[in-house]
């Protein structure tokens, strides 16, 4: 059990280092967008087939799907995009009050009946991303915002998607490889302004082959341990630790604005998981 708590803090550590790299790497400058998500993207497959061929699982190439790759294509460039002006921890926030709300009205279409308190819950969770949006002297660039809720979106589907899949490593890496040749061409657009730096692409290199490419796979490694309630609780965690390492690390504030709309998203979204009946919560 304790192998299984260490691998379990790694993968939602690693989940909030995405966040505080991503942003660390934008808000100095060091790389464009478009940059980082390519060299994030490039690198996440490069380990992500290493890790494959370790194993002997070579036909990891051959696996994985288009529809799946294009959320998760959309998801890292909106990710990436967002980041360029969004803090840490309110990208965190409505990155993953996204993901979480995406998967419940996946959920809820597909014929759940959600119990009052769930759909108090869902309500609660809701009007603290809009507060969080809202504006104000306080409130992210509503743009950043939505970028980064349809990354969490995309998030989401994705997550659904590979739920009923029975090889999950391996089309996680088909996956990565299929999403490099989109992230190439939504380049062309923007090579004018590509810049880049030592720094800035040793950043998107952690990003995607530690942070993304082994997180996600320690994830789904020790996600067979938990209940999907519990892993989902366990992932409200991210947006506290990516808010405290920027805090920590670029010292960044937290004003009154994000602490009320983390309550609100947080606690909503954790009466939604509680409140389930015993079918809901095999999403």
């Amino acid at each position: 059990m304790a192998k299984i708590g260490f691998y379990t803090c790694f993968a939602l550590a690693a989940f909030a280092f995405n966040s505080l790299l991503c942003r660390l790497a934008l808000k100095t400058d060091e790389i464009d967008a478009v940059s980082f998500t390519m060299i994030r993207l490039v690198s996440g497959a490069a380990t992500l087939i290493a890790i494959n061929w370790f194993f002997g699982r070579k036909e990891s190439l051959k696996s994985g799907n288009w529809p799946s790759t294009i959320f998760l294509f959309v998801y890292a460039i909106c990710f990436s995009f967002a980041y360029v002006s969004l803090t840490t921890g309110t990208g965190a926030l409505i990155l993953f009050g996204s993901v979480q709300l995406a998967m419940i009205a996946i959920a809820l279409f597909r014929g759940e009946r959600p119990g009052i308190l769930e759909w108090i819950g869902l309500a609660v969770a809701l009007a603290g991303l809009i507060y969080l949006v809202s504006p104000g002297l306080t409130s992210p660039p509503l743009f950043s915002s939505s970028l980064m809720a349809m990354a969490g979106i995309s998030w989401g589907f994705y997550t659904i998607r590979g739920k009923g899949s029975s090889a999950p490593l391996a089309d996680t890496t088909g996956n990565f490889v299929r999403s490099v040749p989109l992230i190439i061409l939504t380049s062309l657009p923007f090579l004018l302004e590509i810049h880049l730096s030592t720094r800035g692409i040793f950043l998107a290199i952690l990003s995607g082959a530690i942070a993304s490419g082994i997180g996600y796979t320690v994830w789904y490694a020790v996600l067979k341990y938990h209940t999907a309630t519990r892993a989902a609780v366990l992932q409200l965690t991210v947006p506290v630790l990516a808010a405290a390492s920027g805090v920590i690390f670029l010292s960044e504030t937290l004003t009154a604005r994000i602490l009320m709309a983390a309550a609100l998203t947080l606690g909503g979204i954790a009466l939604t998981i509680f409140g389930r009946n015993p079918t809901f919560t095999k999403i």
